[in-house]
């Protein structure tokens, strides 16, 4: 079954998210969207929360990477619109780069030593910490489908209560997670990949974060109709997802480390189906330093130049 994907036409005065938000969240995030990383209205982040979410076995490609230095100084130094930590790693290395590289402040982490048939994250840190560090944006992991979702629902409901109050641009990592995703086509398919951009956009998300949906014909056949018979290019998929995001930031991840032709390659169709930026973490600093960043700046280039939306 194939069906139409139609074109959002970007860069309206109907479709711009900058104009709907209070002066405080649009001054933070237009510091994000210009004076920082490659600017024009794109964004370009680089998380280093994977030694909680994952365990310090992300760091042994790069031994140096193990030093949150390293990635805090190439932020700084390669030029990204923000870093993305927890309050641990923020309190005790963000003040040396304050003014250097905006902060995007994690609000929830989880280990993955549990397995993920009830995720949940819950939060270590809050939106007062986040103004009191100088951050620009908060960022909350939403796991959506998990059976703890309603509990997830609740926390996620003050967080973005208290990003009003404080005028603070709130990111959501919408993940789909839990054993009733993976019984209708998995965590990265299509149809559950979609879903978490609209429940994120729905839930008071500026900005949605998500992982690149997968095509799998096998596995897409459990997902419910009409996700079941589309048959979509990778390209017509992330647009699937940044069109249900609605006027939400679309910015998707490069997980795993992949070759240098298939990130910037991966980039220009998150840019060209109407994403606003990339968040790309072990796919840089994974690398040496010279290698990270001349990376980084083949990244910038390819976000301006194949840049279609405007914030």
């Amino acid at each position: 079954m194939e069906l139409s994907t139609g074109k959002i036409e970007f860069g309206t005065e109907q479709s711009s998210l900058l104009a709907t938000l209070s002066p405080g969240k649009r001054t933070r995030l237009r510091r994000l969207l210009y004076d920082y990383g490659p600017g024009e209205g794109t964004l370009l982040f680089l998380p280093i929360d994977q030694g909680i979410e994952h365990g310090p076995r992300d760091f042994f490609p790069n031994p140096a990477s193990k030093d949150p230095e390293y990635q805090f100084r190439l932020a700084a130094e390669a030029g990204y619109s923000a870093i993305a930590c927890g309050y641990g790693m923020a309190i005790k290395y963000y003040p040396s780069y304050a003014g250097q590289v905006p902060l995007l402040l994690k609000l929830n982490s989880k280990t993955d030593v549990p397995p993920s048939e009830e995720a949940f994250s819950p939060c270590n840190a809050s939106v007062e910490d986040a103004v009191r560090l100088g951050a620009d944006a908060v960022g909350y992991t939403l796991y959506v489908g998990s059976p703890k979702q309603s509990d997830d629902f609740i926390q996620l409901g003050k967080v973005r209560q208290d990003c009003d109050q404080y005028g603070m641009p709130l990111v959501i990592w919408a993940y789909p997670r839990g054993r009733d995703i993976e019984r209708k086509g998995g965590q990265n398919s299509l149809y559950a990949i979609d879903y978490a951009a609209r429940v994120a956009m729905e839930m008071g998300a500026d900005v949605v974060k998500l992982n690149m949906p997968k095509i799998d014909s096998e596995k897409d056949k459990d997902a419910p109709a009409p996700y079941n018979e589309m048959e979509v290019t990778q390209e017509e998929a992330i647009r699937h997802a940044v069109e249900s995001a609605g006027r939400a930031l679309v910015v998707l991840s490069g997980g795993s480390r992949i070759d240098d032709d298939k990130l910037l390659e991966q980039t220009r169709m998150i840019m060209e189906a109407g994403g606003s930026g990339v968040i790309f973490g072990r796919n840089v600093w994974q690398r040496e330093w010279n290698e990270a960043v001349r990376i980084v700046e083949q990244i910038k280039e390819t976000l301006i130049k194949s840049r279609t939306r405007i914030p």
